[in-house]
This record gives C-alpha cells, structure tokens and sequence, in this order.
C-alpha cells in the first residue's frame, strides 16, 4: 500500500539584518514590515553606530541590534542583508555580509570607483552568495515594455536618448552627514554627486534602455560637472554617454531647480519617442500616425527578486554586472576636474523647509533642453557653463 505524497516543506520567513536605518534606511524599513506582515522576513537585526528608537521598528519585532555587521549576521544567523550605509562603505561591507553567508541587497551606488566596483564584482563572483543592486527603477515592468517597443521599431529607429532631472534640495540636506555633498572624505573617494547618487537612477535607467548595461559597453563619456551649493561635490551637472553600439545618451540633472518636477528618459526616434516616469512606472508612446498611448505599469519589488533567486533560482534583475556601465559614468565624474563653482549672479537664495535653497536662473529649462535636443549645458548656451571633458574608452 502506497504512502500518500509528502507536503513541501514550509519555509518560514528568512532572517534579514539591515546595515543603515537611518535616512533612506527608513524606506527599507518600511519595506520589511510589508514583507514581514506577508510573512516573506523577519529582521532579525539592526546595524548602525547608534541603535534605533524603538518608534522606527515599529512592527518589526525586537531585532538584534549592534555595530559590527559580520559579528550581527553571525549572532542572528541572518541570511540576506540589505546595506544602506554611506557610499564609501559599500564594497567593504557586502563584502563581509557574504563572508557571512548572507545574500546582499546593496544600495546604488554600488562603489564610488570602477577599482571598488571591480573588487566588489569579484568578491561575489567567489562566494557563492548573491548580490542585488538597489536600482529600483530596473525593477520596473516598465523598463522592460520601453526596451520591447524599442526593439520592435515602434518609433522608428534610434536617434538617442535623453533623461531629464529637476530636483530640490535645501542646504541642510548637504550637511546630513560626513560625507554628504563630498567627492573625498578623508583620502577615500565618496563621489556623491547629483548624477552618481540621488539622480543616479536616470543614469542606470537609460543606459539600461540602450540594452547598454555592463562596462564595456560605453564607448566614451562627456561631462559637465557645476555646484552652485558651498560643497566639493557637484549639484547641477550633465553627461553625454556615447555607447559602443552608437547610440547617444544625455542626462542632465540638478538639485538647484525652481520647481521639483518627476523626473523621466524619453527615448528619441525617427517617427516617434517613448517618455518613461521611471518613479511613477509611467509610459508616454507617440509615434506619427496615432494617438497617445499611455500605460502604467507594476514592478517587482528589489528584495524579493532577490530571496526569490536564492529560494528558487529566480533570475537576478540587477547583478553587479549590470551595472557596469553606470559604474564607468561614476569614475569619469570621480576623475573629472573638481566642479565648477556657478557664480552667485547666476542663483538665487531662496527660503526653504529647514533652511535655504539655491535656485540656478533657468536650470529648469536647460536640463529639459537637453534631454529633448541631446545637447550639453555648454551647446545649448548655459552662461556657467564651461568645458566638456571627454574620459576614453576602456578596452
């Protein structure tokens, strides 16, 4: 007489440890505790200099919590862990978080040099352990609609694409940290500036678009690096990417704008372009001969992605390999000139929330120009606006 089949085996929630609860830390943490009410995690700790209040954990449960991030991965017996700490520390710390056996969810971006990234891309290559890199955007259904319009012809063929960011920031947000607003902090390269951290996802989604993701598939790279804030870092810059399949990339950004507005890549075609709100997953098609077409779309959330790979062999979204790209954007800013300062006539002081905000006359407007016209601050005129530095091709 036959036994009846065995059940699955329950899996109960994995044990995750998150590095870095404070400021964007908090938006992990909100996420865990979705997961967590699902029943997906559990956090089992929490690494940072100063132990959280426990008003943040909130639903969490009552975490481990200390300094050392492998000792606390450890003691927990965590098997992902998600790190959100300053960008200097990244490469060294999910490092140890895979020495540790835990899966990484890393914050973009990734390293603050190509040297960096490579030590961090080779490390995980050895251990076993998997890495997700926290580009949410690339996460998006929508990213993979644009990339199937484009490879179907819907707007013709490809003459280029633009990204557009017009943010704002208040002078304090530049003093939140150490290491905000730096290029070097004692001797070690931060590289925070608006297109290799708070705008970075307009870099990696249009690189991505371009099917242009690993390192060596960007040719050469432009810059155009302005502060118009009292910090090493720039604030108001842009970049010309030229890919090594030809195609033109443009990203211009600021944090000095009049108006915050969501900030888009829209993709240029000879009979038509394709606008992506990569935060709001919004779609804008139009090509001749048709009306409109607008969709908004769903997106796989980083973290699960990332338990799904580790759990059931789920296909990673953004691998450290797929950023390889980005990566070669962030050292020819770590490596270009300091950026120049854009001259007090040229901004106004403007009050703010918590203390005052720097506008730069007409940025709104020139950071859409040139992602519309797939010209640099400089081509199209910007009275701040100086030389383009060319960074070679990487063979």
């Amino acid at each position: 007489m036959s036994g009846s089949p065995a059940a699955a085996p329950r899996r109960g929630p994995v044990p995750v440890v998150l590095a870095g609860g404070r400021g964007h830390g908090h938006w992990h943490l909100d996420n865990l505790r979705r997961l967590t009410a699902r029943g997906v995690v559990r956090l089992a700790g929490v690494c940072d200099v100063r132990p959280l209040e426990a008003a943040a954990l909130t639903r969490l449960g009552r975490p481990e919590q200390g300094r050392d991030l492998g000792e606390l991965i450890e003691r927990t017996g965590a098997r992902a862990a998600i790190v959100c700490t300053p960008i200097h520390t990244h490469t060294d710390l999910a490092l140890t978080a895979a020495a540790g056996g835990a899966d990484v969810l890393l914050e973009k971006p990734p390293a603050p040099s190509l040297a960096a990234y490579r030590r961090l891309a080779a490390g995980f290559a050895g251990s076993g352990r998997a890495c997700q890199i926290g580009f949410q955007s690339l996460g998006s259904h929508a990213v993979t609609a644009v990339r199937a319009l484009i490879e179907d012809g819907a707007v013709g063929e490809l003459r280029g694409i633009g990204a557009a960011g017009n943010w704002v920031r208040e002078e304090h947000y530049f003093s939140r940290a150490a290491w905000s607003g730096r290029r070097i902090l004692a001797g070690t390269d931060v590289v925070d500036g608006v297109l290799t951290n708070p705008l970075a996802h307009a870099v990696a989604t249009a690189l991505h678009l371009d099917g242009s993701s690993r390192e060596q598939d960007v040719a050469s790279i432009d810059t155009e690096l302005f502060r118009a804030h009292d910090i090493e870092s720039d604030d108001t810059s842009c970049v010309r990417i030229r890919t090594a399949r030809g195609t033109t990339i443009v990203v211009a950004a600021t944090l000095c704008a009049a108006a915050a507005a969501e900030p888009y890549v829209v993709v240029h075609g000879s009979r038509g372009r394709i606008t992506l709100w990569f935060k709001q997953d919004r779609v804008l098609l139009q090509r001749a001969g048709h009306g409109p077409d607008e969709q908004v779309f769903g997106r796989t959330d980083l973290l699960e992605n990332l338990l799904a790979h580790r759990a059931d062999g789920a296909g990673l979204l953004v691998p450290p390999q797929a950023t390889g790209a980005f990566m070669r954007v962030v050292e020819a800013v770590r490596t270009a000139d300091d950026p120049q300062a854009v001259p007090g006539c040229h901004w106004r002081a403007v009050p703010g929330e918590r203390s005052h905000r720097r506008v730069v006359h007409g940025v709104d407007e020139l950071v859409t120009a040139a992602a519309e016209r797939l010209a640099t601050f400089g081509e199209l005129g910007a009275p701040w606006a100086g030389t383009v530095r060319r960074t070679a091709a990487h063979r």
